[in-house]
């Protein structure tokens, strides 16, 4: 409900009233994150790095090297490259190995063939994944940076454990 009132100069006001219990959302200080986008019109042919998080709407062929960001493929992405980032989010399409040091999320639009290396993986119902997968421990990981992030697997005592995720389901 809107309150009328004149003000000095005798123009009435629209604004609504104020109100003690209205919501006011939280104003934070952090800086926002940094993004690159390649748009859906764009076609890179060659190697990507950085260190900022980047956005694929378009089509990349070759190799992308973002180890301390995110990279999201949205859904008319379309990525033919090896992708070594912390965390990847597939809407649309992947032909190429992913290594990430954290998280690998497959959503239920997106395509990835070929090899998976993480930390965490999710496949949502309805993506399609056809490659190897390796889930990597967090100890395995250590033993990685230690050796100068080596993109081979330690060798442990321990043996490995095999994670089967449903194909096209």
């Amino acid at each position: 409900m809107s309150q009328f009132a004149d003000n000095s100069f005798g123009v009435r006001s629209t604004s609504p009233a104020s109100n003690p219990n209205s919501y006011n959302p939280v104003k934070t200080t952090s800086t926002p994150m940094e993004q690159a986008t390649i748009g859906s019109s764009l076609y890179i042919k060659g190697e990507i790095s950085g260190s900022e998080a980047l956005y694929i709407d378009g089509r990349i062929e070759g190799k992308i090297t973002m180890r301390d960001s995110r990279i999201t493929i949205g859904r008319n992405g379309k990525v033919d490259a090896s992708i070594i980032a912390r965390d990847v989010v597939v809407m649309g399409t992947v032909k190429g190995n992913i290594e990430c040091s954290d998280r690998v999320d497959i959503r239920g639009e997106g395509s990835v063939t070929g090899d998976v290396s993480t930390m965490r993986i999710s496949v949502e119902d309805g993506a399609v994944l056809k490659g190897g997968i390796e889930v990597r421990s967090g100890e395995q990981k250590k033993n990685q940076q230690q050796q100068g992030k080596t993109t081979e697997a330690p060798k442990t005592s321990q043996p490995e454990h095999a994670l089967a995720a449903p194909v096209g389901a």
